[in-house]
Formats: structure tokens, C-alpha cells, sequence
């Protein structure tokens, strides 16, 4: 079953489509980017199959469910902006995720908290830019989720952070899960794709795996971006 469906899908914000009359299919298994220029429809659909949004036409599915309550319990959400309670110590964060997420591995975000020398008792207040977004993706990474969305995971921070928080995400989302990471920075997250995803002014206009663009278009993704969006 795929971990994630669009059929016809329409999002419209008054008289402007977002998403227009979009199809999609994503099997597990895979690290898919969702690659576009800004304005492409790339946080609405993700805000929609995290059920933050409804469709205003179509279907979507999440591993055969209507996003909702009950997907939920499977989906990992990280947003574009920090969203923790600053006033939350890492302890209480943690205890947080445990009461709320029965999927969530606990043992794995101290592991990994510790790998950072980060405090239990400091406050997310008290955490620099970097770090605050180090720990927002530590715990979405410490579910035992069936789908992970990961809204510009690397966006504003220095290169030695990226590459911890991509670490991260390759290490830790399970072979049955999917990771779809919508990214502005094509070059960077490269690497850790699988497959990529090209939309524009709301409709898919490629869907194919890094490998079957390097062999057959002979290029990288990000080279294959700016061609495909050079202005």
C-alpha cells in the first residue's frame, strides 16, 4: 500500500489554486525530496497530508486513511519554524513526546541529545538557533513513525548542522517508513535521496528516483533543478 496518495487533489486559497488537480503516489521504503520554486504548492501539500489543511477538492490518503486523528499516530511533523515551548527544559520535552506519542523511542532522542552535550535540565529558551532546531528533529526522528514530513529540515543552519541533521534522518526512519523532505537546498540533501519530486504552480511535473536522473539525464538533481526552473 502507498504510504502516501494524492487523486485530483485541489487546495485553493480563495480563487487561487495552491494544488491543482494533483496526482502523486509514494511507497514506503524511500527518501523522497519535494523540490520547487517558492509559491509551488510544497508546504500546502505537506500541511494537508499532516491534516493541518483539508482539500477543497480530491482525495488524499495517508497508508489508506483520510489525514486525520487517526494518522496522527503516524505521521512525524517537522515544521519550517521552530515550534517547541521555549519555556520547556529538555527533560520535560522528552516527557512530553513519551505522553503524547506511543510510538515515541525515548532511549534513542537521550542517546542522541547526549551525542550533542545538550543538558537536561536547560530550557529550549536558552539553546541557540542551531541547537533548538537540532532538538525539534531529534524528537520527530524519535518515532516509530510510518511517515515523516520535513518541512526545510536545514534551512538556516551552518554546514556542520547540516550534516548532523542529515545523519540523522538517514540513521534513524525505519526501512518501512517514508521520508519526504521539502528543501530549497537541492545540492545539500542530495545525497540522502532516493527519489525526488519536481512541483510547480501546484501540479507534479517529474517524479523519478537520483539514480534514474544521473544515469539517464546524465546530471545531479541540482543541476537538473536549475534547468528545469531557470527563470
Amino acid at each position: 500500500m502507498a504510504i502516501l496518495e494524492c487523486n485530483e487533489l485541489v487546495k485553493a486559497y480563495g480563487h487561487t489554486p495552491a494544488l491543482d488537480h494533483l496526482n502523486l503516489l509514494i511507497e514506503p521504503g524511500h527518501i523522497v525530496g519535494l523540490l520547487g520554486p517558492n509559491g509551488s504548492g510544497k508546504t500546502t501539500l505537506i500541511k494537508l497530508a499532516n491534516g493541518l489543511l483539508t482539500p477543497t477538492s480530491g482525495q488524499m490518503l495517508v497508508n489508506g486513511m483520510v489525514p486525520g486523528k487517526d494518522t496522527h499516530a503516524i505521521v512525524s511533523y517537522l515544521p519550517e519554524r521552530t515550534c517547541i515551548p521555549l519555556w520547556m527544559s529538555t527533560r520535560k520535552l522528552l516527557d512530553f513526546y513519551q505522553d503524547f506519542y506511543a510510538d515515541f523511542r525515548r532511549d534513542r532522542a537521550e542517546e542522541m541529545l547526549q551525542h550533542l552535550s545538550i543538558r537536561m535540565d536547560q530550557t529550549i529558551r536558552q539553546m541557540s538557533k542551531g541547537t533548538r532546531e537540532k532538538v525539534q528533529l531529534i524528537m520527530v526522528m524519535s518515532r516509530a513513525a510510518k511517515l515523516y514530513l520535513l518541512d526545510e529540515p536545514i534551512g538556516g543552519v551552518d554546514p556542520a548542522t547540516r550534516d548532523y541533521i542529515l545523519n540523522t534522518i538517514i540513521n534513524n526512519y525505519d526501512p518501512e517508513a517514508a521520508v519526504i523532505i521539502s528543501t530549497h537546498l537541492i545540492a545539500d540533501v542530495e545525497q540522502v535521496l532516493d527519489e525526488i519530486i519536481f512541483i510547480n504552480q501546484g501540479q507534479i511535473i517529474l517524479q523519478s528516483s537520483v539514480d534514474q536522473i544521473r544515469e539517464e539525464k546524465g546530471m545531479s538533481v541540482d543541476a537538473l533543478f536549475r534547468e528545469v526552473f531557470k527563470c
